[in-house]
């Protein structure tokens, strides 16, 4: 595997030493540059093809989580921050892992090691996108046919992810982010970090709890609760 590029964004130039002094110690890392600025680091992110982004989150004028939910098609994020309280709403922007300061080495090289799985993952995927209306999936030995109005929901499980569909349901390798850019709005839309809801698969709603139409049950990101239903035509 080629070297996974990466950048550092944090307003504090010691931290960004540290964590560049942490890449330096790993052999398929490459950092390609540092910011002080986010705004900076957007522009990079926007002209250059990065793989990992190591980011605070508190910032001056533009934060971490800011920052990620600004890309269109985001790289592997890696939050680094000084308050755990932060780690929920680093996941729900999509993010990879969160560091809390100070960073040790071990838990640095965990998070990489996810993120490298995840690209690794992510350029094996097991789904193909065979025209607008349908998708094929590796399953069970075999590549099967789904048409999208028959998925109810995909469900992340580790690094499968479920299919279920009107009769039944399909596993195969593969990450909810990737399945974003085939899963999408009107007929899709991602309520949380584990699930994309089919829209016409909604039996009921109670609060944060979505009913499906096969009696599942599930919960709506409570940043995401008024998107959702502001789709459903709820005001």
């Amino acid at each position: 595997m080629e070297k996974l590029k990466c950048i550092i964004v944090d307003d504090e130039p010691i931290a960004r030493d540290i964590i560049a002094s942490f890449i330096g110690e790993i052999h398929f890392l490459q950092l390609e540059a540092s910011f002080g600025e986010p705004a900076k680091a957007l522009i990079h992110l926007q002209e250059n093809i990065i793989d990992i982004v190591f980011s605070d989150i508190e910032m001056p004028k533009f934060t971490g989580l800011e920052l990620a939910q600004s890309l269109t098609n985001p790289p592997v994020i890696i939050f680094i921050t000084a308050h755990r309280n932060f780690a929920l709403d680093g996941f729900e922007t999509g993010a990879s892992d969160y560091l809390v300061k100070p960073v040790r080495f071990d838990r640095f090289l965990k998070a990489v090691n996810r993120a490298k799985e995840y690209l690794l993952l992510k350029k094996t995927a097991s789904v193909h996108q065979i025209n607008s209306d349908r998708i094929f999936i590796k399953s069970e030995g075999k590549l099967i046919k789904i048409l999208l109005n028959e998925i109810l929901y995909v469900e992340a499980q580790g690094d499968y992810l479920k299919f279920v569909i009107n009769g039944g349901s399909y596993t195969t390798l593969g990450t909810l982010k990737a399945m974003e850019e085939v899963l999408k709005l009107p007929m899709f839309f991602r309520v949380q970090r584990s699930f994309i809801l089919n829209l016409e698969a909604v039996r009921s709603l109670s609060g944060n709890s979505i009913e499906l139409i096969d009696g599942k049950n599930i919960s709506v990101a409570l940043n995401k609760k008024d998107e959702f239903y502001q789709l459903l035509g709820i005001r």
